[in-house]
């Protein structure tokens, strides 16, 4: 998006991004003679510029300084990351402020930083800066205004999806290749490339039209090419837009011989009308088309083309006007012709004009009693309406005062007074725009004074003129009268008075030579002048001589004739050129006469070194100059200027830096040139005063922010230049000694109105930025969160010009400490007292947290910590709850809780198989807060864990399962027995189903195992058989070990031998038991891993609780627990058999503990054993 500035009566503008706005600057001066009469009260400065930056192309690329009186019809910017307008940027003596108005209304919503200058928030929608703005800038001897900005909005251009087009045209044929660039606000400048990048080339032939278009009068076999691209460049945006590539296919054809009449492509019909501006712009476009190529002549129906200012431009297919004036207006006509005809198309051309001031009011001083007459006469098409404004409000809605009269452009205003010191606006408006002139009028009086030097001695040439200086200032303005010693001086028609003072007196004489007296009438203020008439003393290098005529105050005249030398033609006119050779800056620099004339007259420098040359000029050329002169040095007198821009730099306290403008080396006047510095304290009279070579000049040993009177003026070793009219300025800054008092303070919610009486500006010491008001709020750690108490604190910067402000964003139900102090731009003086505040009680912000826990399938425990903002006293908790389901017409349930320490609510009841959402807000005296909402379900009673894998290692087999969702954890046990002669049942540590893995270590590899996993009375059983190890004989501890345990088992086998046999009988009984015991315990070897037996099968009948605890002695036993379930492994260990079926949830404390029931989610398989197992045992 953009912001435009266009509109008939205002100064338009174009911006496409929020992101920045350009600087807008309005610039306005008084004459020279104004600001010295000024200078000593008060000074205005209105600076003007635009500067635009694209900080996409570069952190930031000024592209334009413009003033807001000349700006152009439409600026644009395009993608900017800051948008700022700034409209003034005055400075005043005298405190000023600023004010916006959009619309009409005062900006709110736009700050300034006291310089006139307003930034664009980000949060305001581009739609919010289209209007009309106006700014104002008050000080207590006025108000000034800006003209009226309008702002519009519009897109950034870009481009839409596109298609190669292909074109074909027999050969001697027209074709028009389209471009139709984006539309913008700013007319895009249109390049037609090739895919080399390099242009179209251009003739009367191929020619592109003012919408961009490229047209062939006739086409040619070589125009075939499939790379005419079209760039629209948007100089704004720094932006070319290259459209996709026209192929043009040129086909052989027998017309080519016959040719074609000519025809106008643009414009379309006989005639077309065009409305100019004066100044502005105007082009007429003219594009034929035919064979051979037309040509094509243009025309005014009445003048000569050339008087209207017109020039054809484009091959001749364009008439354009740079600048139309007046004389534009008229019937223009275009004819392109060839061999086999011609072609006309009219234009009517009709120039109107902008405002514009033919008779400007001045600004000026006045004394009391003075009538003033401001005059202001502006002119243009149609006639523009003049309106007066005071301070800038209308005359018409100023009071009635009997001594203003207003008659259209002429405001008189009689007998003025001191309260009638004012800005005065004129503004004349018509359809094409508007135009405002400030004057400044001030009333005072002051005492007459002569500025010009006493003393002075003027030179003449007999037969020259004298001019000899007296300028005076004063309110009201002084009269000067001039006097010679015979008092004749006002009767010889020879001598005239100028309006500043200034004697002339014409074809001077060797008697006029004496002293003349210029005074002030009414006082005793005058000066005297010395002017002596020289005789004229001729000098002539060749055929070039110099007259020495006389210093006129800082110039000097010369007379150098030149003699006609003999030509074929007499020359028509001489050129005199003069150079400067003292100072190395020094060029020739040429001066023109006629033929008729043998002599000029130059000003030139005091103190300088000139030569002379002259040539002649006639029909033929201009010939070689003649011999340069000898060289002719202006004698020395004192300076004639003093520096401007007299200032104080001073930053330090106790220091008074006194800066100016450095004078310009030509301007000498002569040797020992220096800077005369003198300064004073306001109100005293004894001046201080110094010479120094060059700026700047320190003065140590003065008091803070003192206002000083300073001066400097120019001398050489002549003496001295003109006396300067004193500047203010102010001795370095220190910080300020008090603050604002009687500070206010009245709450209203969340934000604070602060009043504030300003200080005293003595106390200040320095200029009065603004004050800055503290706040510190205590933030109580809460008992819950385990936090210790904290401040919050902050600052609040505030114009100096204010006596209140709004402080927003405030904590509902806090306690602040408020502070203020003032600062300048050393620094910030001391706090004022701290003023305590409270804020009213709010609704609490929502819980900080909620959580659940669910005790059984119907029963939930709802946990939460309170709010974070509570916003005041709490008193309870209101707690909403609802069954979510697919009718969505479920009863809201209801709990109010009274207690505002209570943390936790059990609610029973509930549907296990349903979702519930739950919303929990708090409450205090103000009402109820924002709620906290969570969704949850009741967690379902433990099962076992289902679809066991399992993976066998050398002396671990790992367990892994999938938990049940919404389902309670559950712990069991594993138990397993070695199918080994003598083998018992052992017992692993507590499982829990969450854990979703188990590895269960410490067996003996190449062994088989029936694995038993038991849930109180349910269990399941697994046979599987662990992978033998291969042995290492390089570990000879572990080798010599099992070979010792074989021996010592063969000798412990011989002895149980021998008492058996010792014991008769008992030997058959015993075998036939263990033969019974190993046919149940038998190894599988040929059998498939895991695999149930009928035994086993008959026994699984429920699925036993967890909860009960159960001792298990060996394998005779399992018929105790009810049905069981063998779990049957594949060749990779996974499990293919299922639960039988499904015993009683567990109680107690068998649990370690309920799942949250918000995340419902099972953890991860651990990476490796979530427990120690079983040790290693022998079986």
């Amino acid at each position: 998006m953009s912001l435009s500035l266009t509109s008939p009566s205002v100064t338009p503008i174009s911006l496409f991004s929020l992101s920045s706005l350009p600087l807008l600057s309005l610039s306005l001066s008084l004459s020279l003679s104004y600001l010295l009469s000024l200078s000593s009260l008060f000074s205005l400065s209105l600076l003007s510029s635009l500067s635009l930056s694209l900080l996409s192309l570069s952190p930031l690329s000024p592209l334009s300084l413009l003033s807001l009186f000349s700006l152009s019809p439409s600026l644009s910017l395009f993608s900017l990351s800051s948008l700022s307008l700034s409209s003034l940027s005055l400075s005043f003596f005298l405190l000023s402020s600023f004010r916006w108005v959009k619309d009409g209304k005062k900006l709110n919503w736009m700050g300034h930083n006291g310089s006139g200058n307003f930034t664009a928030h980000g949060d305001k929608p581009l739609s919010d800066y289209q209007g009309h703005y106006r700014c104002y800038a008050d000080n207590t001897l006025g108000t000034a205004m800006t003209h009226t900005v309008k702002l519009i909005t519009e897109s950034t251009p870009t481009l839409p999806k596109q298609k190669r087009s292909h074109k074909t045209a027999e050969e001697g044929a027209s074709v028009v290749l389209h471009c139709n660039p984006p539309r913008s606000s700013t007319i895009p400048h249109i390049h037609w490339m090739d895919k080399k990048l390099l242009h179209i080339g251009q003739s009367e032939r191929v020619t592109t039209g003012l919408d961009g278009n490229l047209y062939f009068a006739n086409v040619l076999k070589n125009d075939s090419r499939d790379d005419y691209t079209c760039n629209a460049q948007y100089i704004s945006a720094r932006t070319i837009l290259p459209k996709e590539p026209i192929s043009l296919t040129v086909t052989p054809s027998n017309d080519v011989a016959r040719g074609r009449k000519p025809q106008l492509m643009q414009p379309q019909g006989p005639h077309s009308s065009h409305l100019a501006l004066r100044g502005h712009s105007l082009v007429l476009e003219c594009i034929p088309k035919g064979l051979p190529t037309p040509s094509v002549l243009w025309k005014h129906m009445d003048v000569n083309l050339s008087e209207t200012g017109a020039w054809t431009d484009n091959h001749g297919r364009w008439l354009r006007f740079d600048s139309i004036t007046q004389k534009a207006d008229g019937e223009y006509e275009c004819l392109a012709s060839n061999t086999h005809g011609s072609v006309t198309h009219s234009y009517t051309v009709t120039v109107e004009a902008e405002p514009y001031w033919v008779k400007e009011p001045p600004s000026l001083l006045y004394s009391p009693g003075e009538t003033v007459r401001l005059d202001c006469q502006a002119e243009g098409i149609p006639t523009p309406t003049v309106t007066w404004s005071i301070n800038g409000e209308p005359v018409a809605e100023v009071d009635i005062d009997p001594r203003r009269r207003v008659t259209g452009g002429v405001l008189v205003l009689k007998d003025v007074v001191f309260g009638d010191t004012a800005v005065y606006q004129c503004e004349a408006t018509n359809k094409h725009g508007n135009i405002l002139k400030n004057t400044y009028i001030y009333v005072i009086e002051l005492p007459a004074q002569i500025l010009s030097s006493d003393g002075v001695v003027y030179q003449v040439t007999e037969g020259g003129v004298a001019r000899l200086h007296c300028e005076a200032f004063g309110s009201p303005r002084p009269q000067v009268t001039c006097e010679d010693l015979q008092n004749t001086l006002l009767s010889d028609s020879r001598v005239s008075q100028l309006t500043n003072g200034t004697l002339e007196l014409f074809n001077s004489s060797r008697e006029d030579s004496g002293v003349y007296t210029c005074s002030i009438t009414h006082s005793n203020i005058s000066i005297t002048a010395h002017l002596e008439v020289l005789s004229e003393n001729h000098t002539a290098p060749h055929n070039t001589t110099q007259h020495h005529t006389a210093p006129h105050s800082t110039t000097q005249h010369h007379t150098v004739p030149h003699s006609t030398t003999q030509h074929h033609t007499a020359p028509h006119k001489f050129v005199v050129e003069v150079k400067e050779e003292k100072h190395p800056e020094g060029k020739w620099e040429s001066h023109r006469v006629t033929g008729d004339v043998n002599h000029l007259e130059l000003h030139l420098l005091p103190y300088s070194t000139y030569r002379f040359r002259v040539s002649g000029v006639n029909r033929l050329g201009r010939s070689d100059p003649s011999e340069i002169s000898e060289a002719y040095s202006t004698l020395p007198t004192v300076p004639e200027s003093y520096p401007l821009n007299v200032r104080s730099e001073s930053t330090e306290p106790g220091t008074l830096v006194i800066m100016w403008e450095e004078i310009d080396r030509r301007l000498y006047n002569g040797s020992g040139f220096q800077y005369k510095v003198s300064w004073r304290q306001v109100q005293e009279h004894h001046w201080s005063h110094t010479h120094v070579p060059h700026p700047p000049y320190l003065v140590n040993g003065t008091r803070a922010f003192s206002s000083y009177e300073m001066k400097v003026q120019a001398i050489n070793s002549l003496g001295e230049g003109p006396h300067p009219v004193p500047v203010i300025g102010h001795s370095g800054e220190d910080y300020p000694l008090a603050s604002p008092s009687k500070i206010s303070v009245s709450v209203d919610n969340s934000s604070a109105i602060v009043r504030w009486q300003p200080v005293d500006t003595h106390t200040v010491q320095g200029h009065l930025l603004g004050y800055k008001i503290y706040l510190k709020r205590e933030i109580k750690g809460g008992v819950e969160r385990g936090t210790e108490r904290k401040e919050e604190r902050w600052v609040v910067e505030v114009d100096g010009n204010k006596t209140k402000e709004v402080v927003t964003g405030l904590k509902l139900y806090s306690l602040y400490e408020l502070s203020m102090t003032t600062f300048n731009r050393k620094g910030e003086g001391p706090h004022s007292p701290t003023h305590p505040f409270r804020t009213p009680e709010g609704v609490p912000g929502p819980p900080a947290s909620l959580d659940f826990e669910s005790p059984s399938e119907t029963e939930l425990t709802l946990h939460w910590r309170p709010p974070t903002q509570p916003n005041g006293q709490l008193v309870g908790y209101v707690l909403q709850y609802q069954q979510i389901s697919d009718s969505r017409n479920s009863p809201p349930q209801v709990e109010v809780i009274y207690d505002p320490t209570v943390t936790h609510l059990p609610l029973e009841g509930l549907d296990p198989h349903s979702r519930y959402v739950f919303y929990l807000r708090g409450r205090t005296s103000a009402g109820q807060g924002p709620p906290i909402t969570r969704e949850c379900a009741t967690l379902l009673d433990g099962v076992p864990p289902s679809n066991i894998s399992t993976v066998v290692g050398e002396r671990s087999v790992n367990l892994s399962w999938v938990p049940g969702d919404r389902y309670r954890n559950h712990s069991f046990h594993i138990k397993y027995l070695s199918k080994t002669v003598g083998g018992k049942w052992e017992e692993s540590e507590q499982v829990n189903t969450l854990q979703a893995f188990y590895s269960l270590t410490g067996l003996q590899p190449g062994t088989q195992y029936r694995l038993l996993i038991t849930h109180g009375i349910f269990s399941l059983s697994v046979s599987p058989e662990l992978r033998g190890v291969e042995g290492d004989f390089a570990t000879q501890g572990w080798f010599i070990g099992l070979i010792s345990a074989v021996v010592l088992l063969l000798l412990l086998l011989l002895v149980l031998c021998f008492i058996k046999r010792s014991k008769g009988g008992k030997y058959a009984v015993k075998d036939k038991e263990e033969s019974q015991m190993d046919s149940e315990a038998r190894p599988i070897k040929d059998e498939t891993f895991g695999e149930y037996s009928d035994g086993d099968e008959k026994r699984s009948v429920s699925q036993p609780s967890l909860c009960v605890e159960s001792k298990l002695g060996s394998d005779d036993s399992l018929a105790e627990y009810g049905d069981s379930v063998d779990i049957q492994f594949n060749e990779d260990g996974s499990f293919i058999g299922q639960y039988s079926g499904r015993g009683p949830a567990p109680t107690g404390n068998e649990s370690s503990g309920p799942a949250s029931p918000v995340n419902l989610d099972p953890p991860p398989p651990p990476i490796g054993p979530s427990f120690a197992g079983i040790l290693d045992r022998t079986s």
